[in-house]
């Protein structure tokens, strides 16, 4: 079948290690389903992936893609949710020691078809695309956990977004203004800006500007390069989600401003099924909509992967068959 995969790990030029081409079939165990993929959405894992980051070297080749959407044998339409865990013992299968994504340990999306387990495949809300529901169950599902799971934020509070044009940044600027929050966003450039006052938010500012008032809470992804900015713009007794750090994870704790501030900072990763399902019903009830930068044929992925990489995106980059 059609796949695009990681044909090896290459820490430094990762993007020499995509493949466009064909891989077996795969068998379907019992308790597993087989999707038929219509869309899969490109998350920054994926370059992990590629760079040999969580997987070990004899698991490759690995078909990329965490998240996706498409149909079932008996036509249902599907979307996926790529944490594989068990739910059953830990009650949030992102807290299982051996839970895995998919790409990690399973073959991921950018396929024909992907097999998961049974409980991983929710119906896909009518409203939504196919394109639209790919984007759900990595970038949108991780901002709708920190937002509504973690973050403890009430409507009319005020939150900060590090970062204007990722797949999480843009989900967590639609979602808070869909649930009244005041939304600030920081970004590096005026086009990164302007697309997150677009999305909604009510204020933009430049990378690491002083902000008319602390906020209530900093959503993070970017780690190393805002985390200065994210604990002196943070109220005391606020709170700074984290669920990534893609300039680096190793900043200044700056500990004496969290002990002295009571600054909470809480990890959040993925979300689990049911919080999956919240989503999905949220944006049905809500009208709310992904950000979709760019919409590729999965034969020409190394362009989205190259504009991933490149830091060229304006929302999600989606891959459709």
């Amino acid at each position: 079948m059609f796949a695009v995969y990681a044909a090896e790990p290459n820490p430094d030029k990762p993007l020499d290690a995509l493949r466009v081409g064909e891989r077996p079939h795969p068998e379907v165990p019992d308790g597993w389903v087989a999707v038929s993929v219509r869309a899969g959405s490109l998350n920054m894992h994926d370059l992990w992936t590629l760079r040999g980051v969580g997987i070990k070297p004899e698991q490759f080749p690995m078909i990329l893609g965490c998240d996706g959407a498409g149909v079932l044998a008996d036509g249902s339409e599907v979307v996926v949710h790529g944490v594989l865990g068990d739910a059953s013992v830990y009650g949030d299968e992102t807290l299982d020691p051996k839970r895995t994504l998919l790409t990690e340990k399973y073959q991921g999306t950018f396929a024909d078809t992907v097999i998961v387990p049974a409980r991983n495949v929710l119906p896909k809300p009518a409203g939504l695309s196919f394109s639209e529901a790919a984007c759900m169950g990595t970038a949108w599902l991780t901002a709708y956990r920190m937002l509504f799971t973690k973050s403890g934020l009430r409507p009319g509070q005020t939150m900060l977004v590090q970062g204007a044009s990722g797949g999480v940044s843009t989900a967590l600027v639609a979602l808070g203004k869909a649930a009244g929050m005041r939304v600030w966003v920081t970004g590096r450039t005026e086009e990164k800006r302007a697309l997150a006052t677009q999305l909604g938010a009510h204020a933009t500012f430049e990378s690491g500007a002083r902000l008319p008032e602390r906020v209530d809470a900093v959503f993070e992804t970017v780690g190393k390069a805002t985390w200065a900015h994210s604990m002196k713009s943070v109220r005391p007794g606020g709170t700074i989600v984290v669920s990534g750090a893609t300039s680096g994870p190793d900043p200044s704790a700056d500990l004496q401003r969290l002990f002295f501030m009571q600054v909470r900072v809480l990890g959040s990763m993925m979300g689990t099924r049911d919080e999956l399902a919240g989503l999905l019903e949220f944006c049905q009830l809500a009208g709310v909509r992904p950000q979709i930068g760019a919409e590729l044929p999965m034969t020409d992925a190394a362009d989205g992967f190259g504009q991933m990489l490149a830091g060229e995106t304006a929302g999600k980059i989606v891959f459709t068959r």
